[in-house]
């Protein structure tokens, strides 16, 4: 057998497991499959996910969801101004023993989980906001000079309201191209609405029960990076990346003079391995052109600026990288 029908028991076992995680979660989640899909991606690419939407559209709910359905230890950090980077990642403490002798203790902080939810990440300092760098990237932290190790697998699921700007802080570049996908949630459709207030205004509310666990959610990630991607597949990932730079021999007229930064090599790398997560929950084994386009979106909008020029004629980022898509691949950009 090839190496490809090898993977083949493994995959059907996943995909049925990551399924029923799928159907358990919809349970709490009416509508916003997208949201929910792009979400699974993110984690099962071993990365963080930025969700972006107003408030009351379920993405604390989602988030509190998925750390019970896939049996991850969840940790919630609500981010506001006066929030401090000891607040995260914990501090070291004077204890005096009962022999009288003093020794310091580190008392661990709520970044030592396995899913941790920023709400409203954009409402802390700067400062507050860099704590997160090393933990997201390295998946440890460095506290009074020591190097301390995150539970396996860690993810940040990060929330941020687009509505209301005052007293928050614009995420910093370097945080932002650490988030795999930025998650766009938006309002339900009216048919989705009207299940919602049917199913949370009553006495009862859907219970949401364990279906993976952290060793099962470890053996997906790895089995991910086993799946073949073509080599078509490959170069359009590099032809859409890269035109998106600007002042490079290979960047798009249209974003010569409209995009003041692109995405790097990490906005390639997460292309790679979403499609490869969204071929696997729809269950299929080999990815196409059309999951690049699908997650051309979600991997790009946070890995770029658009110039003051542009946006003063009216330019926005989602129509951009849609003409990027319809030219490089072909297709348009839609999930």
């Amino acid at each position: 057998m090839t190496d490809t029908e090898d993977l083949m028991p493994e995959i059907e076992a996943t995909g049925a497991r990551l399924l029923a995680a799928r159907e358990m979660i919809a349970r709490r989640i009416i509508g916003q499959d997208d949201v929910v899909e792009q979400t699974l991606i993110a984690i099962l690419c071993g990365g963080h996910g930025l969700l972006v939407g107003a408030p009351g559209l379920a993405k604390t709910r989602l988030v509190e969801t998925l750390g019970t359905v896939l049996g991850l230890v969840a940790n919630r950090v609500q981010f506001t101004p006066d929030l401090m980077p000891a607040d995260i990642l914990g501090a070291e403490v004077l204890e005096t023993g009962a022999d009288g002798t003093r020794a310091f203790r580190f008392i661990d902080g709520p970044v030592f989980c396995q899913l941790l939810m920023a709400d409203e990440i954009n409402r802390a300092s700067p400062r507050t906001q860099s704590a997160l760098l090393q933990a997201m990237q390295e998946k440890e932290v460095s506290v009074a000079g020591q190097r301390r190790i995150l539970p396996r697998p860690f993810h940040v699921l990060a929330t941020q309201n687009p509505i209301e700007q005052e007293g928050t802080y614009p995420l910093p570049e370097a945080q932002l191209d650490r988030f795999l996908l930025q998650i766009d949630v938006d309002y339900p459709t009216r048919a989705d609405e009207r299940a919602i207030i049917l199913a949370t205004t009553g006495i009862d509310d859907a219970v949401a029960e364990p279906v993976l666990d952290s060793a099962s959610l470890i053996a997906a990630q790895q089995l991910i990076r086993r799946l073949p991607v073509g080599e078509q597949v490959v170069e359009r990932i590099l032809d859409l990346v890269r035109c998106a730079r600007p002042g490079t021999p290979e960047t798009h007229p249209a974003v010569r003079d409209a995009v003041s930064w692109g995405p790097g090599p990490r906005a390639a790398q997460a292309l790679m391995l979403a499609i490869r997560a969204r071929a696997l929950l729809r269950g299929r084994l080999v990815p196409g052109l059309d999951d690049v386009a699908a997650l051309a979106q979600p991997v790009l909008i946070h890995r770029m600026a658009l110039g003051f020029a542009a946006r003063a004629e009216g330019q926005t980022l989602t129509g951009l990288i849609d003409t990027l898509v319809a030219d490089q691949l072909g297709l348009e950009a839609a999930a």
